[in-house]
């Protein structure tokens, strides 16, 4: 798809509860959000933000985001999502040196007039649309850029980190982030290896198959939020990384000798 036909400053209305699975944008995002709650899950803490908060997405951020109504309002945010050339453009004409190792990190932006007057300038634009044309947007991803260099320095690593992911630790990365509904092609991308490459350092690693791991894992962590958080398996199933409920209860069962409705689990099961 053409980046013209790709939204790219606009306004988002949900006024129902409305819950996304995993988000991992190819590019870095900013947000600001208008009304209501948004919740960012990420691999080891949760992000909450409300009105007048402003958070940078940094490309390759792996989460699950949350629109959530509060206080009778929707949840409304607008969105400024840069365009790969805007960046480049820009950095090639304002270098930066990049950081020694690059971790992408969700950034909660500080309140400021400049960020303030930036958001409130795109009100005009969303009476008429719900996003600007191609040609405008690249003006707004522009002044975007100024404003958050002016607000903080450090952001040229998140906006100017044009790189693909370099090659990380394998069991560190998958034991963090094995709840992610991911394909094993976006696993490995994410680790810096080729699909080839990734099933044989996982192997390797790990003495079994990605696909057995990854469900293993999942199954556990569903257990342990049923039976112990005492939480629904209704409200486990996408947290835990399986794609819908019969399937989840299917793979419960089979992995556990119960179904995650059961009360009372046979102890002999319980995984230690």
């Amino acid at each position: 798809m053409e980046a013209a036909n790709i939204a790219e400053v606009f306004i988002s209305c949900k006024k129902e509860k409305h819950y996304s699975r995993e988000v991992m944008l190819p590019q870095p995002a900013l947000v600001r959000v208008m009304s209501g709650e948004v919740r960012i899950a990420a691999a080891d803490r949760v992000f909450h933000f409300l009105a007048g908060d402003t958070m940078l997405i940094p490309r390759n951020q792996l989460g699950r985001m949350s629109k959530l109504p509060l206080d009778g309002l929707p949840c409304i945010t607008v969105s400024i999502v840069f365009r790969p050339e805007v960046l480049r453009q820009y950095y090639e004409a304002h270098p930066v040196t990049p950081a020694a190792s690059y971790a992408p990190a969700m950034v909660a932006l500080p309140d400021h007039p400049l960020l303030e007057s930036l958001f409130n300038s795109l009100t005009p634009y969303f009476k008429l649309a719900d996003a600007l044309p191609p040609e405008l947007a690249v003006f707004k991803m522009e002044e975007a850029i100024r404003v958050l260099r002016a607000i903080d320095k450090n952001v040229d690593q998140v906006l100017g980190q044009m790189e693909e992911p370099g090659k990380l630790d394998l069991v560190d990365f998958m034991e963090k982030n094995f709840m992610f509904n991911l394909s094993l092609e976006k696993f490995g991308y994410l680790t810096g290896r080729s699909l080839t490459t990734f099933k044989k350092d996982f192997e390797k690693s790990f003495q079994t198959s990605p696909g057995k791991w990854l469900t293993q894992k999942r199954l556990e962590l569903a257990h342990y939020q049923i039976f112990e958080k005492k939480l629904s398996p209704s409200s486990v199933y996408l947290d835990t990384g399986f794609e819908n409920l019969s399937h989840f209860s299917f793979a419960f069962k089979k992995q556990f000798g119960y179904s995650p409705t059961s009360s009372v689990p046979c102890s002999s099961n319980v995984p230690s």
